[in-house]
């Protein structure tokens, strides 16, 4: 993978984070589902701009990813956009203060040390 190509996977790859971002953002807004108000949730998602924001995002990130592919192996893209799951957590840690407990963190390690073999040219 070059460093253009390495590029664009980044920029991917954060789109679909930032998607998340604003989904959980909306779903904030929309408040706790459950049976008698699932419905209202529903067409809901319709009117929460950050929810529609964040879909688009998503829907972004998946032309971004197909032009990726048309460069590259997916079976180097596919594993590599995991590190995705980086961008997610910090997200939620500075965004939401959400708690990053030491089993995360070393997930999360093994997921960077799974990327760069999945990467690494000989």
């Amino acid at each position: 993978m070059t460093l253009h190509e390495f590029g664009l996977l980044l920029i991917t790859v954060f789109t679909a984070a930032a998607g998340q971002l604003f989904l959980k953002m909306g779903a904030l807004k929309l408040g706790r589902v459950d049976t008698n108000n699932a419905l209202n949730h529903v067409v809901g998602i319709l009117f929460t701009p950050e929810l529609v924001f964040g879909l688009a995002l998503y829907g972004l990130s998946a032309v971004l990813y197909i032009l990726l592919l048309t460069r590259v192996n997916l079976s180097a893209a596919g594993p590599a956009v995991s590190i995705g799951y980086i961008f997610s957590v910090l997200m939620g840690y500075f965004y939401f203060r959400e708690a990053i407990p030491l089993s995360r963190v070393i997930g999360l390690g093994f997921i960077v040390c799974g990327v760069v073999l999945v990467l690494w040219k000989k």
